[in-house]
């Protein structure tokens, strides 16, 4: 069939209706997107001759993956949540921003609601014999002053790669933590070094990767959320330099100027003073945040997330 069969009367028609043009009432915005898509699906459907069957297939896909609640995993694993990335990274430069630290995907796996500290926190419940981790650093506003009262939310995977709320095995905010900056704009934390992972292997993300002939691994990663009064809020996360997945990451999050490396820390006087029983990994990181252009910007986006605040 030619891909010109989508100007035929009665499909511009269908689309017309079927997006609300014929009706008074809605969202104007909402009908000529939901007018686009669906023009896009049926051109799509034309073009590649897509069958009835592969058509069903296509929508019982849906069901699953929403049924396993894996779309924001999708979202990331198809590059559209970087996509996202790359569109504001554009925006801030045609602001004349620049400098700060770069955003990256949020993920799915955020919980609101850590335990708040002042300063420093320890983030692991101790149950996870895994490599203690001292990451710390400072928080500065775009002029270079710290950044004293900046709330740095912090969360990761255990040694197997998996997360609090999600894995019951798991405390309550084990390896989730907020932590507000000292007077210096300092944040500390003692945790354990986290594993990457990979998407559920049963999974409808994982089913669709490997149609693609893709993995769907992600190196080791700490998340961020990182706000101050007056200041653009800044989502983000940092790799761990050395990770075979660290410029192969499924999820598109890899940035050059987000990768810490780790240090193995063996002075006992070092430990002493950072009441560490020993030899440990310090990963240190700094963050610069942009001047908020008005008050929505120093809020994170909105979006569905588990225990919302």
């Amino acid at each position: 069939m030619s891909i010109s069969f989508n100007q035929h009367p009665d499909v511009i028609k269908l689309l017309e209706i079927s997006s609300g043009f014929t009706d008074e009432g809605g969202d104007p915005r909402f009908k000529k997107i939901m007018h686009q898509l669906l023009g896009d699906i049926c051109r799509l459907i034309d073009r590649y001759d897509i069958s009835a069957e592969e058509f069903w297939q296509a929508v019982n896909y849906l069901h699953t993956l929403g049924g396993r609640q894996e779309a924001a995993l999708l979202a990331a694993g198809l590059g559209l949540e970087h996509y996202l990335d790359l569109r504001d990274d554009e925006l801030e430069r045609q602001r004349g921003l620049a400098g700060g630290t770069p955003r990256t995907i949020e993920g799915p796996l955020y919980v609101a609601n850590a335990p708040l500290s002042e300063g420093f926190a320890r983030m692991d419940d101790g149950a996870d014999a895994g490599e203690v981790m001292w990451l710390h650093g400072q928080v500065s506003g775009a002029d270079g002053r710290p950044l004293a009262g900046a709330v740095v939310d912090i969360w990761h995977a255990n040694t197997l790669g998996n997360y609090s709320f999600f894995d019951k095995s798991q405390s309550d905010f084990n390896l989730r933590r907020r932590v507000k900056t000292d007077a210096a704009g300092r944040y500390a934390v003692r945790s354990i070094v986290p594993s990457g992972y990979g998407c559920p292997p049963d999974g409808p993300t994982q089913a669709l990767l490997n149609r693609l002939g893709r993995h769907g691994n992600r190196p080791a990663h700490i998340h961020f959320f990182v706000s101050a009064p007056g200041h653009k809020h800044l989502t983000t996360q940092i790799n761990l330099n050395g990770d075979r997945y660290l410029w192969d990451d499924f999820a598109f999050a890899t940035r050059a100027e987000l990768i810490a490396d780790p240090v193995k820390v063996t002075d006992a006087a070092i430990a002493a003073r950072r009441d560490l029983p020993g030899a440990h990994t310090e990963v240190t990181f700094d963050f610069s945040l942009y001047p908020a252009a008005d008050s929505e910007e120093q809020n994170r986006i909105k979006r569905a997330r588990a225990l919302q605040d």
